[in-house]
């Protein structure tokens, strides 16, 4: 989804082995998250978060106490301000190491947001050392992108491991349904037309392949997760075509916001929910992995049906058992907050937060989210 509002808008059994060879889900337990990258940041600005009782308290260990039991936390490489960099990303991941929480690392592979609108090279790896003079090939260029995920993962992984923190899992990119790295390894357009006939892919599988040998070399026993958009839709063809060219993943994550059917047409959140759970057993069904749902998202002015929303996503998926739980995306942002890379953007601020509005405290879809 798209990380902003604007102002005017508020196979066959070889296969299963193939693609997947991580444990089911449910063993290790079910996920009851939320992506909190904004947190320092918040801080540094004077947010109060306050517990359902009314007192203030830090941010993690008040969601920990309704139930929360995972945090995810994305990595840029270099952005401008400096947060969710790597500094940043260890403040967080530290303290909510230091509470017991479990851990996912999501790996944006540029200096900014990386979505299904934009997958920007980061600045720093469009240029490298070319001793010998000669011009740089295409087929330099996708080397060279190949080994920068390389090490750029393998090297933040390294500074958690001497942390001594252990991620239970880690995202090779960020809703990558049209590739990452563009526009080197972008899959198709917007209208699933192949780019660079079809050369985006093969590119797109390098990359994600290797993030996903760093993420093994650090953690050996690290999930490695491929996040596209759009849980409502039929998301077979994708996978079908990156194991096709080599890619590699042990889970499935899934961004689903149902409340913004109207990017889709008007779709109902209830149909939204549905068509989610039909797709999730149909990529089971295919490939055989545990599945999450790396991102959702309500809407902050409406907790009431957000709270119907949550109950019913949960009622829809809980009972799959290759299901691995649900991050919740940035809930607690409220009250008009925005980060200050949106300020010279003119963007507003994100309003699918799932905290109070007039008190900072965790909302009904939240408490529902985070119960069990």
């Amino acid at each position: 989804m798209k990380r902003y509002i604007y102002p005017t808008i508020v196979l066959t059994a070889i296969v299963l082995l193939a693609s997947c060879s991580r444990p089911a889900a449910k063993e290790a337990g079910y996920a009851y998250g939320a992506d909190l990258s904004w947190l320092t940041e918040q801080e540094r600005d004077g947010v109060i978060f306050r517990d359902l009782s009314g007192n203030a308290d830090e941010c993690m260990h008040l969601l920990q106490g309704i139930g929360m039991n995972s945090v995810r936390l994305r990595v840029w490489v270099n952005h401008s301000t400096g947060w969710c960099n790597l500094p940043d990303m260890l403040v967080k991941a530290r303290r909510a190491d230091s509470l017991g929480l479990r851990l996912m690392i999501d790996f944006h592979y540029s200096d900014f947001f990386a979505d299904p609108h934009r997958q920007d090279v980061p600045a720093e790896w469009l240029t490298w050392d070319n001793p010998d003079g000669n011009e740089q090939t295409y087929a330099d260029t996708i080397s060279h992108l190949t080994e920068c995920v390389y090490a750029h993962t393998k090297a933040v992984l390294q500074a958690l491991k001497a942390e001594g923190i252990t991620p239970e899992w880690v995202q090779v990119g960020n809703e990558t349904r049209y590739g990452t790295l563009w526009p080197y390894g972008r899959t198709t357009d917007e209208q699933y037309v192949p780019v660079r006939n079809g050369e985006g892919w093969s590119n797109y599988a390098k990359f994600v392949t290797a993030g996903y040998e760093a993420c093994h070399e650090v953690f050996p026993d690290v999930i490695v997760i491929n996040h596209i958009d759009n849980a409502y839709l039929d998301n077979v063809w994708f996978y079908k075509q990156l194991q096709a060219d080599g890619g590699k993943w042990d889970m499935i994550g899934l961004s689903h916001y149902p409340m913004m059917g109207a990017w889709s047409g008007g779709i109902p959140w209830q149909e939204m929910n549905e068509r989610a759970r039909r797709n999730i057993i149909a990529l089971h069904e295919a490939f055989g992995c545990p599945i999450m749902l790396s991102e959702i998202g309500t809407m902050e002015h409406d907790p009431q049906t957000s709270q119907q929303v949550i109950a019913d996503v949960r009622s829809k998926l809980d009972t799959l058992p290759y299901f691995g739980g649900i991050f919740y995306w940035e809930p607690q942002v409220f009250a008009g907050w925005r980060p200050q890379e949106y300020i010279p953007l003119g963007w507003g601020a994100y309003d699918m937060g799932a905290f109070k509005t007039a008190t900072g405290q965790p909302n009904e879809a939240l408490v529902t989210l985070f119960a069990h």
